[in-house]
């Protein structure tokens, strides 16, 4: 900004110029990553491995399920758009909002002010949108992230609930369920409490530790005695691609976690780039759900399940092994995806509690827990409503949104037509995950009551 006229921007993926790159900034100009003041900021390997625990979640034990509704070959492909399309559309948030810091002067936003920023200072007809949408955002993330530690604590009770079944040899109804999830109540505050996400980094590291030794033995069931390639269907029929489309982008779907890692990082510039964290995190990520889907459904075919884990042979040690390294997994997860909660939460209140701020927060991460778990204890069954939640939400706010961002961003620099056709088609895409996903988790209440 000079003389009360913005530079102009060249718009360039890899680099944005104006006329020097903004990103680098020179002597005179304002550098939000320099004067960034963190409380214990995270180093690069810390965001990563955050990354990686929020990509690998439950959901990849579908993907084998979700290459049965596309086949093998289109099933490969598939996966990898997209990975690309969910990566592409976090990587432009990171990038709009390092232009954004430049323009306001400011070292961190969350994806909500993001929103509101790029419309606030982008094309005139849009700035009535600006409140709507960060509005619209807040309640998104707040909603499917609460939604999922209430079914993350069900997962977890479900799959003890499990190993207490085979080894008392008894049926247990509803009310244990309920009564484990309970139990879990105090643990889930004590890792509620964990201060930030520097402090989260091990936990996350020994839940991705977990899910990977449980990925290994599932692996281990997978690739032993695999039957002939030959016989499995290298195309589906295509009326089955919807459930492919809809189970992939949800498992992969990570938006939510995007900005808080970005705003705690040492070196947020590192984030994105070709060899970021962003792109190290999920080409790992989509590497594993490949091999996860492909072998999972080359395995078991027609007889794939749901989750690849209700395939193996619940009698087995090994396969028992699995369950109980996969609820922890599930377990350390919990405080990451409770901190979208706490960072959307604390943000609308704090300006409340000046005095005495973290007793304030320490009390809100209680509230926030209990309510978490009690909900799980009242409806057990609340994964299908939280996945029609996840549906409705990621769509807009993993797709669709940061698109209209990027446009609104770059709009006075002037957006090539590549780009415009390239935001139509990721619009579209993001249509089509609305529709499907939807679809599919209305069908999965409606199976449940049938």
């Amino acid at each position: 900004m000079r003389n009360g006229k913005m530079q102009h921007i060249t718009y360039l993926y890899n680099v944005q110029v104006a006329p020097r790159d903004l990103e680098a900034g020179d002597e005179k100009s304002f550098d939000p990553f320099g004067e960034r003041k963190v409380d214990n900021p995270t180093t690069d390997c810390d965001t990563l491995t955050h990354l990686l625990k929020a990509s690998l979640g439950t959901g990849i034990l579908a993907m084998p399920i979700a290459f049965r509704n596309a086949g093998l070959l289109v099933g490969i492909f598939a996966t990898i758009l997209v990975a690309f399309v969910c990566t592409h559309c976090a990587y432009i948030l990171v990038k709009c909002a390092h232009v954004l810091y430049y323009k306001t002067r400011k070292t961190e936003m969350g994806f909500a002010e993001v929103a509101e920023t790029a419309f606030n200072i982008g094309p005139k007809f849009g700035r009535i949108f600006a409140k709507p949408f960060r509005y619209l955002i807040q309640i998104s993330l707040f909603t499917t992230y609460f939604g999922t530690c209430s079914v993350y604590a069900v997962i977890v009770a479900a799959n003890i609930k499990q190993i207490i079944e085979h080894y008392q040899d008894v049926d247990a109804d509803e009310y244990n369920i309920r009564l484990i999830t309970i139990y879990l109540l105090v643990p889930l505050i004590l890792l509620s409490w964990v201060p930030d996400l520097k402090y989260l980094a091990p936990i996350s590291m020994v839940a991705n530790i977990f899910m990977a030794a449980g990925l290994g033995i599932t692996f281990y069931y997978l690739v032993w005695d695999l039957p002939p390639l030959s016989a499995v269907p290298l195309i589906a029929p295509i009326e089955n691609f919807p459930q492919f489309f809809s189970i992939t982008v949800f498992a992969m779907e990570a938006i939510g976690v995007v900005m808080p890692l970005e705003n705690n990082m040492k070196t947020p510039q590192h984030f994105v780039g070709i060899c970021g964290v962003l792109n190290k995190g999920m080409s790992s990520v989509t590497l594993v759900y490949i091999l996860l889907g492909f072998l999972g459904y080359a395995k078991y075919q027609d007889a794939t399940l749901g989750s690849i884990t209700l395939n193996l042979p619940t009698e087995e040690i090994a396969a028992q092994v699995v369950k109980i390294l996969i609820a922890l997994a599930v377990f350390c997860t919990f405080g990451l995806q409770f901190y979208v909660c706490l960072d959307i939460g604390w943000n609308a209140i704090k300006n409340n509690f000046q005095k005495k701020p973290l007793i304030a927060m320490y009390i809100m991460r209680t509230v926030l827990v209990t309510g978490a778990v009690f909900l799980a204890v009242a409806v057990p069954t609340i994964e299908p409503f939280i996945g029609l939640i996840g549906a409705f939400c990621f769509s807009i706010l993993g797709l669709l949104i940061p698109v209209f961002i990027e446009t609104v961003t770059y709009w006075d620099a002037g957006l090539k037509g590549w780009v415009i056709l390239k935001n139509v088609i990721i619009c579209v895409i993001g249509l089509m995950a609305l529709i499907f996903g939807s679809r599919s988790a209305i069908m999965d209440i409606v199976k449940l009551y049938e």
